[in-house]
Order: C-alpha cells, then sequence, then structure tokens
C-alpha cells in the first residue's frame, strides 16, 4: 500500500502528466531540453524534481550522453508502461 500512495501522490503532483504524455505516446526517448521547452509555466527546478521522483520510483529510466552539449533521455521503463489505464488516459489527452 505505501507504494501504491507514494505513485498516486507523484502522478498527482503539478506537472507529472505533462512530462508523461510524450513518454507514453512514442517509443522514443524524450530529452530534457525538449520536455522543457513543451513544460510553459513549470520551473526547470519543478521539472526536474518530478523527473527525480519518477526515477526514483521506477517509472522512467534516466540516460545521459557525454557530448558537448550534454544530452539527457527519458524512456519509460517497464514499471512505467505498467500504468496501463494510466497510459491509456495519456494517450486520449493527447489526441
Amino acid at each position: 500500500m505505501k507504494e501504491t500512495a507514494e505513485l498516486r501522490n507523484i502522478i498527482t503532483k503539478r506537472g507529472t502528466l505533462e512530462i508523461l504524455i510524450p513518454l507514453c505516446c512514442s517509443t522514443d526517448p524524450v530529452r530534457y531540453i525538449a520536455s522543457r521547452k513543451s513544460m510553459k509555466g513549470f520551473s526547470s527546478k519543478t521539472l526536474t524534481t518530478r523527473l527525480k521522483e519518477l526515477e526514483k520510483n521506477g517509472i522512467l529510466n534516466r540516460q545521459s550522453f557525454n557530448e558537448i552539449p550534454p544530452r539527457v533521455e527519458y524512456r519509460l521503463t517497464p514499471k512505467g508502461q505498467e500504468l496501463g489505464s494510466i497510459i491509456n488516459l495519456l494517450q486520449w489527452m493527447r489526441k
């Protein structure tokens, strides 16, 4: 129950759905910069905090590349893909 409550708490936080929509509707990774540009009205701090929370809870996988400029990509983990009905809702919202 604790894990379920924590997951519900994260998903209902401001900005989380906006982060998950592009990830759930594609098999391609989403770059941090693309997330930042698509989230108008959200601070970089809020975006970074939400991404860290989702990664900590096994919903997202973060991959950084040793490039200049730095590149960071995010993907849904298998656990994140199991969010079935939420993924369906996000796909519907994207349409």
